[in-house]
């Protein structure tokens, strides 16, 4: 696990906690506790978060159907401008000079300076309906990955998780901006002029009503299967974005291992997965415009003929008056192709839709409901330091299983500690020293009993502003690519000069930065060592005078005595007016500690808090 950031009152940039075998605390037997269980709250921040959701969602598509009903009134006034056209042509077939069309040709221009209007304010409108949704939605599901506790075994890895809010997400827009509108043209424009042909001709609006329905079906079959391709494409880029990013990750590990060959095959056999798949979606895209155009030109074929024919008198019939005119002929041929317009923009946008539903798929993915973090939702304030030189913390019957686990990790928990004092958390691996660690940071919520930071219940309500003044250094702090300094600042406002000079002094990093100066450290801590690393996330702690309790798991795991010495030692430094509490297997460490618990002992020593 990483070190605290300090933003919001969250824990941030941590990964999950190594899943611990589980074991019993012995103490008090549980009891009752007055308020609202932190799990129960965090049930209904969830329901509330669902609301605002649908209340986003539907307000997205008011948009999108403003924006459709825009483009179907565009594409109806094709029909005055197709009447014009036509009767002008008639009347010069009759004998009218071309002064008499001048009229018609000023309304033609008029009305299609009208509809490239209306068409664009409509695309802009959808466009901009599309790109606000998209970004509620990316704001939705990055606070719901936010508001994930660390112990939550079931979080989405980090590479699926950018690859669906960064790439992936992007295909809701051309279905919010471009199919929705379509869907809309789809259900008005071809009635309308399907009624328009038939007031002149029943058998051309009979051969538009034949050739019409059929595409409908078609890509209802064939979208049922684009749907699946491009759900199975976007878990493919998933996967593989999440196997690149691990293995980047271990690159070392990887080549210390000789391992570099079988995993260069392994990403192979991704990217031909991947190839798969691309191909399976655009060879039914490339299907479903095939299938349309073909209808679509018979239909319009069909119609030509037939009304080509009727004009040249071999075809007596079909028309209400008897004989279809010039004019009359020449109109029905102009909005026939019309009639299958949005069919054919329906095709081009039904992949849009396949990705774009698969893409809302993965995004509902990410905002599924895991362990909550506790206070998740709660504007967090900072809580003043303790004037008696860190708080006081204090368990009471705590119990704790990890979500689908058959037993519980702790069973029972309880133990005081008071307040500026040091106490080192021991036992066996897996014991539960990092999950009661985590229960007391307010990571996750127990399943009973209770947690006091200074006399204060640890609840959801609580959580995010008794965090503000908590602390955590783990294993493996994370380092952002970024200069040393900025690596301890983490953008925190308010933290001075002369709190940073205090913060490296404390952690005995002058030298490292003075050689560092603002040349920047690589993602993970590439140019720092590991006990530079911990050292530099001591400093992380101790930049923040507000900062008075301070939650340590395994500091000096795998570290060199030498390195180890030097890590205890600023951890000592640190602790000077706080409250610290370590879990620890180093008997170094122990023995600089006020007191020494182990979490698997029948019985927890309790004191009294001061």
């Amino acid at each position: 696990m990483t070190d605290m950031a300090y933003s919001r009152g969250r824990l941030g940039g941590m990964g999950a906690l190594p899943a611990e075998r589980p074991a019993g605390l012995a103490g008090e037997p549980p009891q009752a506790q007055a308020e609202a269980h932190p799990r129960a709250q965090a049930s209904a921040h969830a329901s509330a978060h669902v609301s605002a959701q649908a209340s986003a969602h539907a307000s997205a598509h008011v948009s999108a159907r403003a924006a459709g009903y825009v483009q179907t009134l565009s594409s109806l006034l094709w029909l005055p401008q197709a009447g014009l056209i036509a009767w002008s042509v008639g009347g010069m077939a009759r004998g009218a000079g071309l002064a008499d069309a001048v009229a018609p040709a000023a309304l033609v221009f008029g009305i299609g300076a009208l509809r490239a209007a209306l068409d664009g304010w409509a695309g802009r409108l959808a466009f901009r309906a599309a790109r606000g949704k998209l970004s509620q939605l990316r704001h939705d599901a990055a606070a719901a990955l936010a508001g994930r506790s660390p112990l939550d075994q079931a979080r989405p890895a980090s590479g699926l998780a950018a690859s669906v809010l960064a790439e992936q997400a992007e295909a809701v827009v051309p279905l919010l901006a471009r199919f929705q509108p379509v869907r809309i043209r789809v259900t008005i424009v071809p009635l309308a002029i399907l009624l328009t042909v038939l007031a002149f001709s029943w058998v051309a609006a009979l051969t538009l009503l034949i050739a019409g329905p059929i595409i409908p079906v078609f890509m209802a079959l064939i979208g049922w299967r684009a749907k699946a391709a491009s759900e199975e494409q976007m878990v493919e880029i998933g996967g593989m974005n999440a196997f690149l990013l691990d293995r980047l990750r271990g690159l070392a590990t990887i080549r210390a291992l000789g391992a570099v060959d079988m995993t260069a095959a392994r990403l192979r056999a991704h990217a031909e997965g991947l190839r798969k798949r691309t191909m399976a979606v655009l060879r039914i895209a490339f299907l479903s415009s095939a299938v349309l155009e073909l209808f679509a030109a018979l239909g319009v074929a069909m119609v030509a003929v037939y009304v080509g024919f009727h004009l040249l008198g071999q075809l007596n019939f079909g028309a209400w008056s008897g004989r279809l005119t010039l004019a009359e002929g020449l109109f029905v041929l102009l909005i026939a192709p019309a009639f299958f317009e949005p069919l054919r923009e329906l095709s081009s946008v039904w992949h849009d839709r396949a990705s774009g539903e698969a893409a809302l798929n993965a995004l509902d993915g990410l905002r599924t409901t895991g362990v909550g973090l506790p206070g998740a939702d709660a504007k967090a304030s900072r809580v003043p330091a303790a004037a008696r030189g860190g708080p006081s913390v204090v368990v009471e019957n705590l119990a704790f299983a990890h979500a689908g686990a058959g037993r519980q990790v702790i069973t029972d928990a309880a133990l005081a500690i008071a307040p500026g004092e040091k106490v080192a958390l021991t036992g066996r691996s897996g014991a539960g020293k990092s999950t009661l660690l985590a229960l007391i940071a307010g990571l996750v919520a127990p399943e009973s009993g209770q947690i006091l930071i200074d006399g204060r219940a640890l609840t959801g309500a609580s959580a995010a502003e008794l965090r503000t003044r908590m602390a955590w250094i783990g294993q493996r702090p994370h380092i952002f690519a970024g200069s040393l300094m900025s690596n301890i600042t983490l953008g925190r406002d308010g933290l001075t000069a002369t709190d940073l000079d205090k913060a490296l002094a404390v952690a005995a990093l002058r030298d490292v930065a003075a050689a560092h100066g603002a040349a920047p450290l690589g993602e993970g801590g590439i140019g720092l060592s590991g006990g530079e690393a911990l050292r530099l996330a001591l400093a992380r702690a101790a930049a923040d005078p507000r900062i008075d309790l301070i939650l340590v798991d395994e500091p000096t795991a795998h570290l060199d005595a030498a390195t180890a010495a030097m890590v205890t030692e600023g951890l000592i430094a640190l602790s000077r007016g706080r409250t610290l509490v370590v879990a620890t297997h180093d008997p170094r460490l122990m023995a600089q500690m006020d007191r020494t618990i182990d979490v698997e002992a029948q019985v927890l020593e309790a004191l009294a808090c001061v």
